[in-house]
């Protein structure tokens, strides 16, 4: 048997762009990637805080230290340039490794989407 459990969230983070014009995905800044362990192309789920939308996408790295968080596609019909978004990954693992999985969590600053 396998868990899901959470395997990172970058906590409240504005987002910065919404491109319908797109193919699909979440591009978002590569060093926020990279600290939470965030891979290109893996899948992440968004919780949008200000209109309640709940959604899932895969992961694009975007220039390092832009703070761009930029949804892409049709995602960007759930959010508006603005909001403020929590962006999860999660992971299967066996009950043994539950035990002593701790989470990666990142509040960076909401104004510019970079770590403090």
């Amino acid at each position: 048997m396998t868990l899901e459990l959470l395997k990172c969230k970058i906590h409240r983070v504005t987002v910065t762009e919404a491109r319908l014009d797109y193919i699909g995905s979440i591009t978002i800044d590569s060093q926020l990637m990279e600290a939470a362990g965030i891979f290109p192309g893996e899948r992440v789920y968004i919780v949008d805080n200000n209109n309640g939308e709940r959604f899932d996408t895969y992961a694009i790295a975007g220039e390092p230290g832009s703070g761009v968080i930029c949804l892409n596609g049709a995602a960007a019909r759930k959010v508006q340039v603005g909001d403020v978004v929590i962006i999860m990954c999660y992971a299967q693992m066996t009950p043994e490794e539950a035990r002593t999985h701790k989470p990666v969590v990142l509040f960076p600053d909401t104004r510019t989407n970079k770590l403090l």
